[in-house]
């Protein structure tokens, strides 16, 4: 059971890199930019993958009706999440340290999982929900209005995971780093539970 909490301890921990790196990436590329422009989502913020590029993805949205991108105080989610994944590492470590000691059963470390997976996929929800509304809710003052072969406006949501084209933009929306490092901690503590499981079925 020690060696089962000791991943448990561990695998909460690689949450933290959501702190430093991207959670997500969505870029778009065009023949007149040799240089597609990009956004990475952190879990605190939205910031261009080059320098300029959210000022330069803000005018092309101005002459198509959408919103300017929001900054961090202008969402909730940017200042709840990462009190929310604080809060789930602690309870994390607090678990295999619990574990080590003898106090709760190998399921917690399941529990934990689980718990982690209905706020992720409530957080990717509410990432599609604000994509649907960015690229939906539009200006009807805008400079362009573009309509769709039946004559219905035409919609610039982007995927949400994938490819898609948008005008002449080819939007690319991909999970980065930091997705990646909650995605390897939540395996470590399924594999804690499997370790924890095995082990307690031979006592």
């Amino acid at each position: 059971m020690k060696k089962a909490s000791i991943i448990m301890m561990v695998g909460p921990l690689f949450l933290l890199g959501l702190y430093i790196f991207p959670l997500w990436n969505i870029m778009l590329g065009a023949p007149q930019y040799p240089e597609p422009l990009g956004m990475n989502i952190f879990i605190d913020g939205i910031k261009g993958f080059n320098e300029f590029d959210i000022v330069n993805i803000d005018g092309l949205n101005h002459y198509i009706g959408m919103k300017t991108i929001p900054k961090p105080e202008e969402m909730w989610e940017f200042s709840a999440f990462p009190k929310v994944i604080g809060a789930m590492v602690f309870l994390g470590v607090l678990i295999g340290f619990l574990g080590f000691i003898g106090k709760v059963s190998y399921k917690w470390f399941i529990g934990w999982f689980l718990l982690m997976s209905v706020l992720g996929v409530l957080g990717m929800y509410d990432f599609n929900a604000w994509m649907i509304d960015y690229g939906t809710n539009l200006d009807p003052h805008a400079i362009m209005k573009m309509a769709n072969p039946d004559g219905t406006p035409m919609t610039y949501k982007p995927p949400l995971f994938g490819h898609a084209n948008m005008l002449n933009f080819q939007v690319t929306s991909l999970p980065k780093t930091g997705a990646w490092m909650m995605f390897v901690g939540m395996m470590l503590t399924v594999v804690a539970f499997l370790v924890g499981k095995k082990n307690t079925s031979k006592t």
